[in-house]
């Protein structure tokens, strides 16, 4: 029990301790926070006034930049107000120095109206005068005005004729004395720096055998053989009395070499017979698609061409076997290709895109069909097929004249496929046509009047007209030789140039008896 009293005891003196502790604290902290209110009070006041006096020095600042600003404005508005006055002054004074030439100009034109008047009087009375003379002039000659006029106007034609003639031929003679200078040096380089080899071709290959017995096996028995490769090859084989040969004859060079290299591997191999003469074609044919493709190839790669469509490369192999006017056209096309490609470069143009024209200018002529559009044309319609340059699609058809050239290629193709095909030896020409073109130079310079004998000669190269010395004059002969010339090269096709050379003589014979 004495227990339980101290427990309370206790109890009862921590709850009073507690209580006491608790209002001694309350007080503590109500005296810290008045404390603090004051502190708060006291820095606020502080803060104001720093505040107060920040707001008065900027304000005083900004007055002072105002004014200063307003200062720099009325100094630059004197200065802009000194300078118009300057201004109106200056106009002023160029106003009046204005109105004084207007005064003068004035004063000049009323004296140019009097002057002009005065000029008109002279001028009327200058016309009277004249008037007056040339009717003086009409009674003393017996013409009218008209008439002379007409007259003089014959006379100053014919004059001015034979003046224009004489100054176009010494254009001419300089021109070709500055012009053909240059082109001759390129033309000249060009050829000597393009080396060539001449192969003629013809329409008949010759196949060699050891003895005349393999004759007999070739032919086979009643014929069967020859006539089987006949049929597979689409070439005759002509087997008659000339001594270790056989003649293979036909237009298209690709078959009779067909025919050929099977022949050789028939008499080879020794068994003659239609069906190993089938399969030896099969594979003959094969093998020269093959080495075409191959020439193609190689020729684009010795000629420095890249990106070639593979079917413009089997038609430039394809020109291996053929041949134009006697000329091989592979070595034709080479030919023209470092031609071209040698003369755009002494031009200044571009020689890769020459070289690969002049390459191109004549598959035409290697259709495996047969086109009814001119080799030019039809060349063209290829290379734009194969998706080729325009440049070089107009090169190709242009080269004959068949459309109009759009690029400075297309001439340069035109001239070398020109000097290519006019190489001494290059090219073989039908003697009739040949004769044909001859008389044809000498009927038009006969068709002239007052022309009475015409030689063609040096080949045609060179045309001499003799006209009558009674008949024509100095000045006509020279027209005659600038007509038929333009005449010729209008109408009429040639390789090279035509000299026209008219001759005129006058004889003076007596005798002495």
């Amino acid at each position: 029990m004495m227990y339980l009293y101290i427990i309370l005891g206790t109890l009862v003196g921590i709850g009073v301790g507690i209580g006491i502790t608790a209002t001694l604290l309350r007080k503590s902290i109500e005296k810290k926070s008045h404390q603090l209110i004051d502190e708060a009070k006291a820095e606020a006041e502080v803060l104001k006034k720093d505040r107060i006096l920040e707001a008065k020095e900027k304000f005083i600042k900004l007055k002072t930049e105002h004014d200063n600003y307003v200062s720099q404005r009325k100094q630059g508005l004197l200065k802009l107000e000194n300078k118009l006055n300057n201004r109106e002054t200056h106009l002023n004074a160029r106003n009046e120095e204005i109105k004084k030439m207007l005064e003068e100009i004035e004063v000049a034109k009323e004296a140019l109206e009097g002057k002009r008047l005065h000029l008109l009087q002279q001028e009327k009375e200058l016309e009277k005068s004249q008037k007056r003379q040339i009717e003086q002039l009409e009674a003393i000659s017996g013409l009218s005005a008209q008439e002379a006029k007409e007259e003089l106007l014959e006379a100053v034609k014919a004059e001015a004729k034979s003046d224009a003639i004489n100054y176009i031929n010494e254009m001419m003679e300089e021109a070709k004395m500055t012009a053909n200078l240059e082109a001759k040096k390129i033309v000249i380089e060009t050829i000597q720096r393009t080396a060539t080899e001449s192969a003629i071709e013809n329409t008949v290959s010759v196949f060699h055998i050891e003895n005349d017995d393999i004759k007999g096996r070739i032919i086979g028995r009643e014929g069967r053989n020859i006539r089987a490769l006949e049929a597979a090859t689409g070439i005759e084989i002509i087997v008659d009395d000339t001594p270790e040969a056989i003649i293979l004859s036909g237009f298209d060079p690709v078959r009779r070499e067909i025919a050929r290299l099977s022949l050789h591997k028939l008499v080879s191999d020794g068994r003659i017979h239609p069906a190993r003469i089938e399969e030896v074609v099969a594979k003959t044919r094969k093998q020269i698609e093959e080495e075409i493709m191959e020439t193609g190839k190689r020729t684009a790669i010795d000629l420095g061409i890249h990106g070639m469509h593979h079917e413009l490369l089997r038609m430039v192999g394809r020109m291996k076997y053929r041949s134009s006017y006697g000329q091989n056209l592979l070595q034709h096309s080479r030919e023209v290709a470092n031609l071209c490609a040698t003369m755009a470069a002494e031009l200044g143009l571009n020689p890769k895109l020459a070289k690969r024209a002049g390459l191109l200018h004549d598959i035409g002529k290697v259709p495996e069909n047969e086109p009814e559009l001119p080799h030019a044309l039809h060349g063209m319609k290829l290379a734009e097929k194969y998706k080729e340059k325009p440049e070089v699609c107009n090169a190709i058809g242009s080269h004959h004249d068949e459309i109009e050239m759009t690029t400075l290629i297309s001439p340069i193709v035109q001239v070398c496929d020109a000097i290519s095909g006019a190489r001494p030896g290059a090219r073989r020409e039908v003697v009739e046509a040949y004769i044909n073109r001859l008389k044809e130079l000498e009927n038009r310079a006969l068709s002239f009047p007052g022309v009475l004998k015409t030689y063609a000669i040096q080949a045609g190269r060179e045309l001499r007209v003799i006209v009558g010395a009674d008949k024509i004059s100095d000045e006509e002969a020279n027209n005659i030789s600038f007509e038929l010339s333009k005449q010729i090269q209008e109408e009429m096709t040639y390789p090279g140039q035509i000299k026209i050379t008219v001759i005129r003589e006058t004889r003076a014979v007596s005798y002495a008896k």
